[in-house]
Parts: structure tokens; sequence; C-alpha cells
């Protein structure tokens, strides 16, 4: 039986996170106050105390996230993946569990990676939408013809694929409008405009990119203990230079969740354990392998 560990992205945030992993564990206290001091605010207090708003923020929400789960991750007893992989944001929490990442280092991309992508956002006025129980193929096309229609000079492309009927779009605000309304028309079930700052893993990301590309280069990473499977393009990765290019072309690139779990499965992952705030990705499993066991490690 292999396990496959998870890390959740943006959006698992709830207000309360981690008190109860902060209350119980010695370690996972230390690591959280070492957090407010790398961090220079008190992040602790909002994740505890704070509220909806508050989490909201890209500067709290990323590094609130990735605290819960790779804490949980370096405080649960029998922590030992076969494979790990996390979605977006949480790729980074799955390389610091699989030991491929300082947990210093790991918190400091994380806040730099927040902060690019908040500035990025601030540039281009920018969205994102999920389209509900169409095929892949039919999206990619639409999006494709709506970023080249020559009379615009929008952009649009497919940039979650989280499971078999449910891929989120990203790119301009117009430019999402008018493939929201295409896609509807090719049959969409619903195009639903998300709360989100920006156009997250599109080419309107490319500032942010740039930015935390050289942060990751002048980062120290080490070999994993496991095979990470990397959101670009679903295939596991030990390699070093490899994890880092994949970093890098992450944030303009479309997060290939769907594709990671079918590899996953198809080298032999039988249960698939979510670690971190939430249950969004084992929702998003059980659609894409039926027959998986999904479990969860949290507090």
């Amino acid at each position: 039986m292999k396990k496959a560990y998870i890390f959740p992205g943006q959006g698992a945030q709830f207000p309360g996170m981690g008190l109860g992993l902060y209350q119980q564990s010695e370690k996972a206290k230390y690591l959280f106050e070492q957090a407010n001091h790398i961090l220079g605010f008190e992040i602790t207090k909002i994740m505890f105390e704070g509220t909806d708003e508050e989490l909201k923020q890209t500067n709290v929400t990323q590094p609130a996230i990735f605290l819960h789960s790779v804490i949980l991750a370096q405080t649960v007893e029998d922590f030992a993946p076969a494979m790990v992989a996390g979605h977006s944001l949480g790729e980074f929490s799955a390389l610091v569990a699989a030991g491929g990442l300082s947990f210093e280092d790991g918190l400091r991309l994380v806040a730099q990676r927040a902060s690019a992508m908040q500035k990025a956002c601030e540039l281009n006025p920018s969205t994102m939408a999920a389209v509900l129980g169409l095929d892949d193929a039919t999206i990619e096309r639409i999006c494709l013809e709506v970023a080249t229609a020559s009379q615009f000079k929008e952009v649009v492309i497919p940039a979650n694929y989280n499971c078999p009927g449910q891929v989120v779009i990203s790119g301009s605000l117009e430019g999402v409008r008018m493939a929201g309304e295409k896609l509807k028309e090719a049959g969409a079930k619903r195009v639903l405009l998300l709360q989100v700052g920006g156009a997250f893993h599109s080419p309107l990301m490319e500032p942010a990119r740039e930015e935390l590309a050289q942060a990751i280069q002048t980062t120290p990473f080490s070999h994993p203990r496991c095979p990470i499977y990397q959101n670009v393009n679903a295939k596991p990765a030990t390699d070093v230079e490899v994890i880092k290019a994949n970093l890098i072309a992450q944030l303009t690139a479309p997060v290939r969740w769907t594709q990671s779990v079918e590899a996953m499965g198809a080298d032999g992952a039988t249960v698939f354990v979510e670690c971190g705030p939430g249950k969004v990705l084992q929702g998003l499993v059980k659609k894409i392998i039926p027959t998986a066991e999904t479990q969860s490690v949290t507090s």
C-alpha cells in the first residue's frame, strides 16, 4: 500500500486554523513562533483569532496554509510518504514536508511568492472563473479562440485542471468574461467567477515569476526523500534543478492536478492523505480515481 500525501493551496484557510496544533504540541508551538519571527508579524494571531477577511489577504493566506500543512506533517507520528504533491501553493508545503527545502527557507519563499503575486495582480486587473461540466478539450479550444482573435488582445487560459468536469480559467477581466459566455454556449453547466485577486497561473503572473525566480535560484534545495509530482507537468521529480525550474514555471503555467493524481495512481498510490486545512483535495481525488482511499491529517 503506497501513501501519497497531498497539500492544499489557496482557498483552504479558515478562522482558527492551526490553534489546536499550537496548543497540543510543543514542537508546533516552537515552529509557529519561529514563523512569527521570520515573517516579521504575528501571523499566529491572525490565524487563530482573525476574521475571514483578514485571512483572505494574500500575504497572510499563503503563509498560513503553508504553516498549517507543514507543521502538521512535521508533528504527525507516522509521516512516511511514498510520494507527495501539492496544489499550487501546496507544492511548496509538499517539498518542505519531503525534506527538499528547509522550513525556514520554504516559509521565506512562500512569503516572497505571495508578495510578488499581489504586486502582479495590482499591475493587471484580472480574474479567474470555475468552469463546470465541460470537457478539457472544449475549454482549451475556446480559450485559445478568445486569446488569438485578431480584434481582441485578451489573455485567457485554462489555469487549474482540478478534476474531470472542473477546470478553472484565468486571464484578463474581458478575456475571462468573453470565454465564459462562449463556454456557456458550448454547454458548460456553470461558469463561476472566483473571489481572487488576479489571474493566477496565467501569463499575467510573469512579473511575479521573474521575481520569484531570483529568490528560488539563491535558495538551497536538497534531494527530497520521495518523488514530488509537480504541477507544471504532473511528473515525479527528485532532481533539485528540475524541481526548481518547475517551481519557477508554476506561476505562469496551469496546475495539472487531475493529471498529477492520475500519475500517482498509475505509480501505485492507493491511499491519498490530505495534509493541511480542509478536505477539498480529497473530494477532487475521489472524482479522479473513484477507487482511491482518502484520509486527512488535520488539527
